[in-house]
């Protein structure tokens, strides 16, 4: 009997098949992609041209920040940016679209629901990808997806029941591209995260002192060349403090019954997503093993794998508006899973009831180096 051959990076009709077994044993697209040792890029763009399997995929062509501008016709799209242990749905209009920087590489949507900071060169393709619905009387469901050169999703846009879907297909033929030559490639090694006694440390504490912005903290720590959760610890009993595991979860929880507005931010590697309003259902769950911390709003989702939390900060910054609050939680390979504010906006000092909820969240007394 001959072995079971796994697909290659070149054979699109291996991938589908594959990934269609996949998916049919219960897996979530990204899983099932994963599953074959691909990204899920990769298993979407194998969907492309003509052939028998699910889903059907179009590849579609920049520039990526008139696309995102040519959606407002569409009416409500649901937005869903996620990192591998975080899930952040937000439902709106996609509305005041703006690029800058060099290329235009650096975009905004600063609507009143869709809120996005948008990092294109990071968007390596995008496609239109179909789904049969569920019930075959229903008509199937078209999403936009893109993704960074490793085949990562870094955003992902769903039609909702008020979408206008004739707009939304008007938009795909336009941004449809003739071919598909999506390449995608092994993901970038993390940098080397320099030994704290080279860091200047002294002189990070001044600089984050004189913090005018929140803005300015990534300017920081590319400055000093420190890594986001090595700064927290380093700077730990003066800017910052370590919570509990079981903070983020005592935070929503707390948000929900005092009605305090927050602001959640979860990102990926070429856009971060913003809710800022009230939380209200906030039901954990125990999902085949893996603990869920879910919010599940009408206009606002967020899927938290609690078990995968590591480390929990507190986060002092300040700023002209005055001391800045942040509550972030790290997975347990450093990577950042989400951070919380109290909802404000610029030149609005941060609410009371806000700094009253994170002065009674459980404190960790040590954390490990």
């Amino acid at each position: 009997m001959s072995a079971v051959q796994t697909p290659t990076l070149l054979d699109d009709t291996a991938v589908r098949e594959a990934f269609a077994a996949a998916r049919a044993s219960g897996k979530r697209a990204k899983e099932a992609a994963e599953s074959l040792g691909i990204g899920e890029g990769r298993a979407v763009a194998a969907h492309c041209g003509e052939h028998s399997y699910p889903p059907k995929a179009v590849p579609l062509a920049g520039p990526w920040i008139d696309l995102l501008k040519a959606l407002e016709p569409c009416g409500p799209l649901m937005g869903l940016t996620r990192n591998e242990t975080t899930v952040h749905e937000k439902t709106g209009v996609y509305r005041k679209l703006s690029a800058m920087g060099p290329n235009g590489n650096m975009g905004l949507a600063l609507g009143e629901d869709i809120d996005l900071r948008l990092f294109f060169g990071q968007w390596h393709a995008g496609f239109a990808v179909t789904e049969l619905a569920a019930n075959p009387q229903n008509r199937p469901n078209v999403s936009l997806q893109f993704f960074d050169a490793s085949g990562k999703a870094v955003h992902k846009i769903f039609q909702r029941e008020a979408t206008d879907r004739d707009a939304f297909d008007a938009v795909v033929k336009r941004f449809t591209a003739p071919v598909c030559n999506a390449v995608f490639g092994p993901a970038a090694a993390v940098p080397a995260v320099l030994p704290d006694a080279q860091i200047n440390v002294a002189g990070m504490g001044d600089a984050w002192g004189a913090m005018q912005d929140t803005h300015e903290f990534f300017g920081l720590l590319k400055k000093f060349n420190v890594e986001r959760q090595q700064s927290l610890r380093l700077m730990q009993g003066r800017f910052t403090q370590p919570l509990a595991h079981s903070a983020l979860r005592d935070l929503l929880h707390s948000a929900s019954f005092d009605a305090v507005p927050i602001m959640v931010f979860v990102g990926s590697a070429g856009c971060i997503q913003i809710h800022t309003g009230p939380v209200v259902r906030i039901e954990p769950m125990d999902i085949r093993g893996v603990q869920w911390l879910n919010v599940i709003d009408p206009s606002f989702n967020l899927h938290l794998r609690e078990d995968s939390i590591a480390h929990i900060w507190l986060v002092e910054k300040p700023t002209a508006d005055g001391v800045v609050t942040s509550v972030e939680a790290f997975d347990q390979d450093g990577a950042l899973m989400a951070m919380f504010f109290g909802a404000r906006k610029p030149g609005q000092p941060e609410l009371q009831t806000w700094r009253d909820l994170v002065a009674q969240l459980p404190r960790l007394e040590v954390v490990a180096a």
